[in-house]
């Protein structure tokens, strides 16, 4: 599982670096307000695919790491076919909806006309994107994380080329360029992502003698696949739903507070699109393990060996807590800084800031969602996600009308620490965890305060490196404080080879 996690989170962290250059062109490229209008489109493509492939992909995870560990790899590879199958089907009647009903979507649902060119052109990318994540599922599944970490590097590589190809055509052409270059790339990425995925299931599957002609009773496979499957679709479905409405009622709700509708929709593009990815970006470290740990959970219980999910779940708190701190500590003291260098836009740095405390309940949240879903418990994890967007959605209709978006931050916070809350209580009853307050957040917050203060006063002497341009010194201090706060934990003993043994 960890190194699984390790080429996860380095593939991660380079396709992130990749993306973080790519939004802060974007920013400069099509400005706040069309990174407000591209922002918009995302619900509709995340709700095609809570329809047509999260749920599919967990149960392909679950059940081909379960029967992978009984030894029978015929029954995974029927349960991925059959999945998969029934995923592109869906699939492409949600492509075909998405065309269809495009002009009503960026019209009534959206409010907002310019979208109508990116609905469309999306909607191709749905089919493409579904096949390349259940094959990412069934690699996930066999701890084989090598193909999946390629071909997310692929479509980012492809989706930033492609980006720029349509960025220069459009200027050589004399035309502004529009938030329809970014769909480009996101189409010509999935478009990569799917050619190489079917590359690599094929001839894994090839190595396997399995072909389609091998499996028996399709149907039976399937009512087995969707028992599982059916609650996550419905998880997904709702939050994406719900994640819909909130997106949709945020530049409506600060029109309200007082703004125009191009300086709403900047607000929320800076904040969507440049502020919320950068603290994202240590995420993909938890992310990298929360996918292994559903298929790692889901083999442990098969096994019946309980010791292994309560550890594995312990360390995933402590780590997550630590990485947590950090990123706060980090964002919270240099987060106007890096929305000036990196954005050139104030507003985003002093939305960094609000954001960084919600970093270690964002961390967790993902992690522990992804042990209760390889443990099964898909309907408590509806109920808490359902909770927190609800909590988050309250806040931006009662709040932010008289807040402003500083109000739904606070809403953000308040969502976060509910649903890690809620989560660690499930996980605490099922598996009797415990929670070291003090080695997990005292001592991590003492390490983080030395780090940062030893850090400042070493800036003192970096301010002098006259030939040191404003980025690099600033990530030299960031770099400066992760060693610190490494060093910190070390010599608390926090971290060290032998803590978990």
């Amino acid at each position: 599982m960890i190194r699984g996690a390790f080429i996860l989170t380095a593939a991660g962290l380079l396709t992130r670096m990749i993306g973080f250059f790519y939004r802060i062109f974007l920013s400069h490229a099509i400005g706040a307000e069309g990174m407000g209008v591209y922002q918009l489109i995302f619900p509709l493509n995340m709700l095609c695919y809570a329809l047509t492939a999260m749920g599919i992909q967990t149960a392909i995870s679950r059940f081909v790491s379960a029967k992978m560990a009984l030894k029978d790899s015929q029954g995974a590879n029927n349960d991925f076919a059959v999945g998969t199958i029934f995923s592109l089907i869906l699939s492409c009647a949600a492509a075909l909806a998405m065309y269809r009903f495009a002009p009503f979507l960026s019209e009534k649902i959206l409010m907002e006309p310019r979208t109508l060119p990116m609905l469309r052109l999306m909607a191709y990318s749905i089919p493409m994107g579904v096949i390349h994540t259940c094959v990412s599922g069934y690699f996930f599944a066999q701890k084989n994380t090598g193909p999946p970490a390629v071909s997310q590097l692929l479509e980012q590589t492809a989706r930033v080329i492609a980006t720029y190809l349509s960025y220069t055509v459009m200027l050589s052409q004399g035309l502004k360029p529009t938030p329809v270059i970014a769909v480009i790339g996101m189409v010509s990425g999935e478009l990569v992502a799917m050619l190489f995925s079917l590359a690599a299931i094929a001839w894994n599957l090839q190595a396997q003698n399995f072909s389609l002609g091998s499996i028996r009773r399709p149907f039976h496979t399937l009512r087995g696949i969707l028992p599982l499957s059916v609650p996550v679709t419905a998880n997904r479905t709702l939050l994406t739903l719900l994640n819909s409405v909130e997106a949709i009622l945020i530049p409506s709700r600060l029109r309200v507070f007082g703004l125009k509708s191009s300086e709403a929709l900047g607000v929320y593009g800076t904040l969507s699109g440049m502020a919320m990815p950068l603290v994202l970006f240590p995420s993909t470290i938890t992310n990298a393990v929360s996918v292994m740990l559903l298929p790692s959970v889901s083999e442990a219980q098969a096994r019946g060996n309980m010791r292994t999910i309560r550890w594995t779940s312990e360390a995933t708190l402590k780590y997550c807590l630590i990485l947590g701190i950090f990123s706060t500590g980090i964002f919270f003291f240099y987060g106007p800084r890096l929305g000036m260098c990196l954005f050139h836009n104030g507003s985003a740095g002093l939305f960094i800031r609000t954001l960084s405390f919600i970093c270690p309940f964002l961390y967790l949240d993902a992690t522990l969602s992804s042990i209760l879903q390889g443990l099964g418990k898909t309907g408590l994890c509806f109920i808490n996600n359902a909770l927190g967007v609800s909590l988050r959605i309250c806040m931006v209709v009662f709040v932010v009308p008289f807040q402003g978006i500083q109000g739904y931050l606070w809403g953000l916070l308040a969502s976060e620490l509910a649903l890690a809350a809620l989560n660690f209580g499930v996980l605490r009853r099922y598996c009797k965890l415990r929670f070291d307050a003090v080695n997990w957040l005292l001592k991590p917050a003492a390490a983080m305060g030395i780090a940062l203060g030893s850090a400042l006063f070493i800036a003192v002497f970096l301010r002098r490196i006259a030939f040191l341009p404003a980025l690099a010194r600033l990530g030299l201090e960031i770099a400066l404080c992760g060693v610190l706060y490494l060093a910190a934990l070390t010599c608390m003993g926090i971290v060290r080879p032998q803590a978990n043994s």
